[in-house]
């Protein structure tokens, strides 16, 4: 299946600094794709080259099975880490205008707005200036002038920024829906519980390198092997020392465990209750707040 949107060896510098230090993904068509890293990773600049906002030094972007063109950039709905509104304008001729120069015309646009403004709940608000908006409502706006034009592949960068839980779940249900009807979603985030929840596939980035890649479900079943739940009792903060432990996250009465890859896990058992009063020891899926740390540690 030709995927939605492909980057092979991606790379951008400024001077000595290398912003992207080579990125290689590819989001399959009717899913949702998590960019992720902390702030500084490199997924801003990354969304800019696939935008044409700026070009890679190397590398290719390839949109739909072919490499990219003005014309597929038609196709795709975009929203900025940097949000832009006319603050002075209506909401209804904010969107009339985004519309518009994404091709629609003023019939269609108006239905698209008015059924839009209805989804997010925001149909009272039409006549209004953007100014007298708060933030949340705002970010809602510019979220619907991305959608307004149906675009086939959504690209969105940082897109919860600004919105408070209950406009989150209503966003959530929004790209899941999206999904649904067989379009592609790639979105960047810092925020490893909302992406878990959304995303079916995922790039992680660590200072500019894609460090893992892949679908979500299939990275934590490679992962599920090496990651156990112990509750005991003693100095958990020692069992970083036990023969096969690569990596210990202490929690609320216990620690999850990393172990190594050739690491065998009855021996580090047996370890184990030679130091601490094990009353829980079992293999458990990891979450992917804790797949990224480890990633980036293995990449360092």
């Amino acid at each position: 299946m030709t995927p939605s949107l492909e980057l092979t060896d991606v790379r951008k510098s400024y001077g000595d600094f290398q912003a992207v230090a080579g990125v290689s993904m590819a989001v399959p068509p009717g899913s949702i794709f998590g960019l992720l890293g902390p702030n500084g990773a490199g997924k801003t600049t990354t969304i800019r080259m696939i935008m044409d906002i700026i070009a890679p030094d190397a590398g290719e972007v390839r949109v739909f099975g072919h490499p990219r063109t003005t014309a597929d950039l038609r196709k795709i709905g975009y929203l900025p880490e940097e949000r832009g509104l006319y603050r002075k304008m209506t909401v209804q001729d904010q969107l009339m205008f985004l519309a518009e120069i994404r091709g629609l015309s003023r019939r269609d646009a108006q239905a698209a707005i008015a059924r839009w403004l209805a989804r997010v709940e925001l149909s009272d608000w039409a006549k209004n200036k953007v100014e007298e908006l708060s933030k949340g409502m705002q970010q809602k706006i510019q979220i619907v002038g991305t959608l307004l034009h149906e675009p086939e592949l959504l690209i969105l960068d940082e897109p919860f920024s600004g919105l408070d839980p209950l406009n989150q779940e209503i966003f959530k249900d929004l790209l899941t829906e999206y999904r649904q009807q067989g379009r592609s979603i790639l979105f960047s985030t810092h925020g490893m519980e909302l992406a878990e929840k959304l995303c079916d596939h995922i790039c992680l980035i660590s200072h500019g390198r894609a460090i893992l890649t892949g679908e979500l479900k299939a990275i934590k079943r490679q992962l599920s092997g090496n990651s156990y739940r112990l509750v005991a009792d003693g100095d958990l903060a020692a069992l970083s020392g036990v023969t096969g432990i690569d990596h210990v996250i202490p929690d609320a009465g216990g620690a999850k465990l990393f172990l190594r890859a050739d690491a065998d896990g009855a021996q580090v058992l047996r370890d184990l209750v030679g130091r601490v009063a094990v009353r829980e020891f079992r293999s458990e899926e990891p979450e992917l707040e804790e797949i990224f740390m480890k990633a980036v540690r293995d990449a360092a």
